[in-house]
């Protein structure tokens, strides 16, 4: 994509994760105006909300919103739901033929989270949406394969005012989509994202410290692992 100026809007789902930290600062280095939106939906590891937080004052954004809806009145999830939490699973456990989608699967999560995103758009007159999912280091989950995004885009054009009317169409951009979890971290180092101040645990303990068994602490372990460096969020709890 070429450079951005800065009045060109974005909106950001910023989860305060590696992955989305990431693409905020993908977003903020195209020049893009970002517009970063978090949810507390009821999720076990709301300590999240707290980092995004801290992830888009670091980046200086426009504006932060955070919405609040309860998907625990659904359920379904280990995330949401009184359902264990996964752990000491390996790699070939957690891989998409290692056992099909995880209880950690939220029912509909990214279409939701989109559709909010894509209100939230269209209403600061921004057509580019940026999210972070990822369809190689991460756990078969079905709304974070291409066809998805593709999919969703294509609907975001036909469900919208300004997709229907503007000159120019909406975008949903997925720049991790097809980066090892050890690349995303290498571009975020060099665009200077502070891991530091990120959380990745589905199953937090006492001051946000991670499991480090759930499948998103051993892949995040897996990935600054292959980068060759200490995660920095790990070492300053000590």
């Amino acid at each position: 994509m070429s450079p951005k100026t800065m009045d060109k809007k974005a909106v950001i789902l910023l989860s305060g994760g590696l992955d989305s930290a990431t693409v905020l600062a993908m977003a903020c280095a195209q020049g893009y105006a970002c517009h970063a939106l978090s949810f507390r939906y009821g999720q076990r590891h709301a300590i999240e909300v707290a980092a995004a937080r801290k992830v888009a004052q670091s980046h200086g954004v426009s504006a932060h919103v955070e919405m609040e809806i309860d998907l625990r009145a659904f359920g379904g999830s280990a995330l949401t739901d009184d359902i264990e939490v996964p752990k000491g699973r390996d790699m070939a456990a957690i891989s998409v033929e290692g056992g099909g989608i995880p209880v950690t699967y939220v029912p509909a999560r990214n279409t939701i989270f989109l559709s909010f995103a894509l209100a939230y758009a269209e209403t600061i007159g921004a057509h580019d949406i940026f999210i972070g999912v990822n369809a190689l280091d991460y756990s078969g989950y079905p709304d974070c394969r291409p066809d998805y995004i593709a999919a969703f885009e294509k609907l975001a054009n036909l469900a919208t005012k300004s997709g229907v009317e503007d000159v120019e169409k909406m975008t949903l951009h997925a720049p991790l989509i097809d980066l090892t979890k050890a690349e995303i971290i290498a571009k975020g180092m060099a665009l200077g994202v502070d891991y530091g101040i990120t959380t990745s645990c589905y199953d937090p303990g006492e001051g946000g410290r991670p499991c480090g068994a759930c499948d998103s602490c051993v892949l995040r372990a897996k990935g600054f692992d292959e980068v060759g460096c200490v995660d920095p969020a790990l070492a300053q709890l000590g």
